[in-house]
């Protein structure tokens, strides 16, 4: 998959291999995800189950932990993937949070392709919604 120049399979290859250090003993779901920062920086993440379940960590936060860990800025592409590498939807919290750092031109490849997060999650509440 190619968007111009951007190498859509070179990230979702970074997204696999997060996906190998998911921690998921109860879903045996692993997931990773991989972005890319407006600096070009590669951040990734993987989910983090818990015993309570309902505090479980998805892999976007993760990443976005990352993002902020290693300098901020921008996320401009990002990909997720389940443990057999295949390209799965985010849920509900993880699009919000992928809007919160990315915006409405932020680049998602989604299960039906690639996306900016305005047709992801349309009409977002955002940072500009607060002022």
């Amino acid at each position: 998959m190619t968007d111009g120049d951007f190498d859509w399979e070179g990230l979702r290859e970074k997204a696999i291999e997060a996906a190998t250090h998911a921690y998921a003993p109860y879903s045996h779901f692993p997931v990773g995800v991989a972005g890319i920062v407006d600096d070009g920086r590669l951040v990734t993440g993987c989910n983090v189950e818990n015993a309570s379940y309902g505090v479980g960590l998805c892999a976007e936060c993760g990443m976005v932990s990352q993002l902020h860990l290693t300098g901020g800025g921008r996320l401009t592409h990002a990909v997720c993937v389940n443990g057999a590498g295949e390209v799965i939807m985010p849920c509900g919290r993880c699009r919000q949070l992928l809007w919160e750092n990315g915006g409405a031109s932020m680049l998602l490849w989604t299960v039906s392709g690639v996306k900016p997060m305005s047709e992801v999650l349309p009409d977002a509440f955002g940072p500009d919604d607060l002022a």
